[in-house]
């Protein structure tokens, strides 16, 4: 097997897609996925067979393969439709902590129940699927998320959901680091508030902020699209 990634002094790291692809899977089976998603290991690895060739597609099309401090290749997202979100939360980590994740308190009683995805973001109906050219969105700190989310469209670029955002926490925990956290403007309740990951006390957060409001330390995350 090819190593995962390849890196040199003076270069950001280059991975290997099969392999990294690979890396994910066995990340998410480490952290007890297959349990949460009421399968066995083998059933849950294949849900991830089918994404071997739009990886390919996409790395043919160009697709950049180098990790820096605040981008990734892709993350394989795993869907509310194989584990309910309030089941993942307790697994964020924020680099290598060993704190849990919690839900902040303020989401009440019906917790993330009533988020669902914005409308026109095209999200796959696939148990898992592929976000591909992942940024944690740093330049997006300290600008308010109802002014940065049409910027991101222009660009041509998606916002994350819920369900990426802890997919992307799964895959890369060390992207999520004090004063380097995101917000995740793909879901909403129909409201001002935006769903966002961050680190309090140590531990790691699903919180939100309003849309009307700007934090220096929480950029917004986003993608180039989604493959399946």
């Amino acid at each position: 097997m090819p190593a995962a990634a390849t890196s040199t002094a003076d270069s950001p790291q280059v991975v290997d897609p099969t392999a990294e692809l690979n890396r994910q899977v066995d990340a998410f089976v480490a952290m007890g996925y297959p349990a949460l998603a009421g399968v066995e290991e083998a059933a849950f690895r294949a849900l991830f067979e089918p994404l071997a060739q739009p990886l390919a597609d996409a790395v043919a099309a160009g697709l950049d393969l180098a990790v820096t401090d605040c981008r990734v290749p892709f993350v394989a997202v795993v869907s509310d439709a194989v584990i309910s979100p309030e089941l993942r939360v307790p697994l964020l980590r924020a680099g290598r902590g060993k704190k849990e994740g919690i839900l902040d308190r303020n989401y009440g009683e019906s917790g993330l129940a009533s988020y669902r995805v914005v409308d026109g973001l095209d999200v796959p109906d696939a148990p898992v699927y592929l976000l591909l050219d992942v940024e944690r969105g740093d330049e997006f700190k300290n600008v308010k998320p109802m002014n940065a989310t049409p910027v991101i469209a222009e660009r041509g670029r998606t916002v994350l959901t819920i369900a990426e955002g802890l997919s992307f926490n799964a895959a890369f925990p060390g992207k999520l680091i004090k004063n380097h956290c995101f917000m995740l403007a793909g879901s909403h309740e129909g409201n001002r508030r935006v769903p966002a990951i961050w680190i309090s006390a140590g531990s790691p957060k699903l919180g939100w902020c309003f849309q009307g409001v700007e934090h220096t330390w929480l950029g917004i995350a986003s993608a180039a699209g989604r493959a399946i």
